[in-house]
């Protein structure tokens, strides 16, 4: 498998923690936190590729922290995290950046198959560059 690093960013802590360990169990090198602030901080000191965010999070919510890494970083791939049928962020996601959304609960290989699309195109960006 490619060794691409991510940073999942979700306040819920059992499904951050489960998410973890079961890409861990798959060799990939992933982080998790449990905030947009922490998400920023995070890539302060830490290069990623690609990016799971959570839409709705307390504080600085999905959007917010999107708008945030794309000035930091802005060839990070983001793919948004929707639940709550809130497809309309998922699409303010994509049209501020983000590589494309999934709806929560999400099966772990549909999600991995989204993160190496996104971390394709970032490498396709990377040599344009």
């Amino acid at each position: 498998m490619e060794k691409f690093k991510m940073l999942v960013v979700d306040d819920e802590p059992d499904f951050l923690e489960t998410i973890i360990k079961r890409l861990k169990a798959r060799k990939i090198e992933v982080a998790g936190v449990d905030s947009g602030y922490k998400a920023l901080e995070f890539l302060d000191k830490h290069d990623v590729d690609v990016i799971v965010l959570d839409v709705k999070m307390p504080g600085m919510d999905g959007i917010e922290t999107l708008r945030a890494i794309k000035k930091k970083k802005a060839r990070v791939e983001v793919i948004m995290l929707t639940g709550h049928a809130s497809v309309e962020s998922g699409i303010q996601g994509i049209q501020l950046g983000a590589f494309d959304y999934v709806m929560k609960p999400v099966a772990l290989d549909e999600l991995l198959e989204k993160v190496r699309q996104a971390y394709d195109r970032k490498m396709i960006q990377a040599d344009k560059a």
